[in-house]
């Protein structure tokens, strides 16, 4: 027997969650959504949609003085908005993420996927790179051109 199970403070392990389950952590909450980039969403209040539209998931906070914002195709989610998130698959297997609070569901589909957004970021970075190197040998050649000038 553990110290634990003596002491009577017997601790569950942490969920794991594969694709389908329910999340009240904030913290994993956040975690999850912050991998949205482009999304489909609707929003339920008591089965009636009143909005549906794609957007762009701008920012993922958690702040009890903040409001969740959806506007002009961009989404500002603030998981402090909602009780949980449902995580699970839509009919054509699609990752769906509903935000619940109350009678209230914002239904997040995402219209990108981080791994090929992962491949683009590694590509734009080694670009960034290349150019930076460019800038930079192009910058030590105007000085080596103008030193040899002045040394005439």
């Amino acid at each position: 027997m553990s110290h634990d199970q003596l002491s009577g403070n017997t601790r569950l392990p942490a969920p794991c969650i594969v694709d389908n389950g329910i999340v009240v952590n904030k913290q994993d909450m956040q975690r999850l959504l912050a991998d949205l980039s482009r999304v489909h969403y609707s929003y339920r209040q008591d089965g009636k949609l009143l909005a549906e539209d794609e957007g762009y998931v701008l920012e993922v906070f958690a702040d009890a003085q903040r409001s969740t914002l959806v506007a002009n195709h961009t989404l500002y989610l603030n998981v402090q908005s909602f009780d949980y998130l449902e995580l699970k698959r839509v009919p054509d297997e699609q990752p769906c993420f509903d935000l619940m609070q109350d009678g209230s569901v914002l239904r997040l589909i995402p219209l990108s996927n981080p791994l090929q957004e992962q491949s683009t970021r590694s590509l734009n970075a080694a670009a960034l790179e290349a150019v930076v190197a460019e800038v930079l040998s192009a910058n030590w050649d105007v000085r080596i051109d103008d030193e040899e000038n002045f040394s005439l």
